[in-house]
């Protein structure tokens, strides 16, 4: 196992430095959606991670945001190679790099990485290694009541989930402390980890944005939800928090 961290760890350092050496450049724009942005720069980064992978486990697979699954074996990396483009394309310094790594035959998640090149800050678990945020451990906030809390809601990629999301924003906001809307589900996911933040919520959302975020949430003592989206086949609803807040009684 600790090859497989070591391998993930190197190839989302690498990753977090080329897009940390390109923020606030001119950037290359494959495709502009109503409601995301894709960049060239998520397929040279997806590239690299994939390439750095291979190269140790050639018989593992890759499954990643930009592009088809590589690969069929026992082993699958799950990588999104820039989670929160909209903010990076607009210069804001809230993105990262997500790597986790899955049995396929059990679909159990085996390892997770986070990187946010921006802050220099390296989230990380394994099985068998608890989680930790800069090689310290980590666990989520202690906090029970939903007044005490605060929340981030993520706004997705259609009409229908933006209009879930909204009725759901409304019942959670007047009863936290705190509502955030911080563009990168895979960094949501992290903070709820290490205690800054009490839960997320998200009507559509892809395995690669939360899948080392999940196994993150789960080690540090938290509860993650998922279930099939209905805005598009393929994607999934998402509720993570710290276990202790009511935050199902609010959805």
């Amino acid at each position: 196992m600790n090859e497989l961290l070591d391998a993930a760890i190197q190839a989302a350092k690498a990753a977090g430095k080329l897009i940390r050496d390109n923020f606030g450049t001119d950037l290359h724009v494959n495709e502009m959606k109503t409601y995301d942005i894709k960049l060239e720069l998520d397929v040279r980064s997806q590239t690299l991670i994939t390439e750095m992978l291979l190269a140790r486990f050639p018989d593992h697979a890759v499954l990643g945001e930009e592009g088809d699954s590589i690969g069929s074996g026992s082993i699958e990396w799950i990588v999104d190679p820039i989670d929160g483009t909209v903010n990076y394309f607009f210069g804001i310094p809230h993105f990262c790099v997500s790597i986790a790594a899955r049995d396929r035959a059990t679909q159990k998640l085996i390892l997770g990485v986070i990187f946010d090149p921006s802050q220099d800050e390296l989230w990380t678990v394994a099985e068998g290694v608890p989680p930790t945020l800069n090689g310290k451990p980590i666990s989520v906030s202690a906090r029970m009541q939903m007044n005490e809390s605060v929340v981030t809601v993520g706004f997705s990629k259609s009409k229908e989930s933006l209009d879930a999301g909204f009725e759901r924003y409304k019942r959670i906001s007047y009863n936290v402390r705190k509502t955030r809307m911080l563009g990168s589900a895979a960094l949501a996911m992290a903070y709820i980890a290490c205690g800054r933040l009490d839960a997320y919520v998200e009507e559509q959302i892809s395995l690669w944005d939360i899948a080392a975020g999940q196994m993150l949430v789960e080690a540090a003592g938290g509860k993650v939800r998922l279930e099939p989206g209905k805005a598009k086949e393929g994607t999934m609803f998402i509720c993570a928090s710290n276990g202790k807040i009511p935050i199902e009684d609010y959805l």
